[in-house]
């Protein structure tokens, strides 16, 4: 039987840059440069019976070597959401970026599910290629390999039911496991498309990121993304992103965080 959530979108982190350094070959589209904001975010989705963290986002060193703005510590935004993290929940490495699992060791006894060519790929001979490498932190990386010794790594190849009403799928392209996240809720199926969208215009106009592992991929997804027919998308970088949804309030999260769904 199908369960309801409510999905959280947290604002942790933010930079300023410019559209040539976000859109792949950006010359190509014959349009002239300019600002644009890039905001990072992880998800929260639970209901009464169960709570479900997807992506951690980037450790103070992760942020620091890259420059990027720190809004609030990713261990505070939990801890202010009033996510258990000594209990152990279960978390969606959506990709092994340096921007989603920066804070994995907050989750010492969670099981970790992730993509099974993600975590191949991660953990493969051409990981340290200079133009991929860039995106990621080694010591991160080993996080994954302990979990993997540990026992507590939940691969798989091309979708899983996590839990009645979340659905993992591996959508590909911007790395070997791109994955995106279906969410149940009050107000309808929620896709959390994490990196497969980073912006609202990245989908609207067939605009790739500028990393991308397999371009052909990144195409093929957006096009998978638009048949799912989602009541909503959560895009995962769009400083819009907070602004089409429920806005929380009060509390450290005012203005930093955003609901879909209500509380079930």
């Amino acid at each position: 039987m199908t369960e309801l959530y409510q999905v959280t979108v947290v604002k942790y982190g933010t930079r300023q840059t410019v559209r040539s350094d976000v859109y792949l070959n950006y010359h190509l589209y014959d349009e002239p440069d300019g600002p644009i904001g890039m905001d990072y975010f992880f998800w929260v989705v639970r209901n009464a019976e169960r709570t479900i963290v997807v992506d951690t986002g980037f450790s103070a060193a992760g942020g620091a070597n890259r420059k990027r703005t720190t809004l609030i510590e990713p261990a505070a935004a939990f801890d202010s959401l009033g996510v258990d993290r000594a209990a152990g929940p279960a978390v969606v490495v959506t990709h092994a970026h340096y921007d989603h699992i920066g804070n994995l060791d907050l989750f010492p006894r969670s099981p970790l599910h992730i993509a099974a060519a993600e975590y191949d790929f991660w953990t493969g001979p051409y990981a340290t290629r200079t133009l991929l490498h860039h995106s990621v932190e080694d010591d991160e990386i080993d996080h994954l390999r302990r979990a993997s010794a540990e026992g507590r790594l939940r691969t798989f190849e091309h979708s899983v039911e996590l839990a009645p009403g979340v659905r993992v799928l591996r959508i590909g392209g911007h790395t070997p496991g791109q994955s995106v996240v279906s969410v149940d809720t009050t107000d309808g199926v929620v896709l959390l498309a994490s990196d497969a969208v980073h912006y609202y215009e990245e989908l609207d106009r067939n605009m790739p990121f500028t990393q991308v592992a397999n371009l052909i991929d990144m195409y093929d997804g957006f096009e998978r993304l638009r048949a799912m027919r989602a009541d909503h998308l959560v895009a995962g970088h769009d400083p819009d992103t907070l602004a089409r949804f429920t806005p929380v309030g009060s509390g450290p999260l005012a203005g930093l965080a955003a609901t879909i769904g209500e509380e079930c």
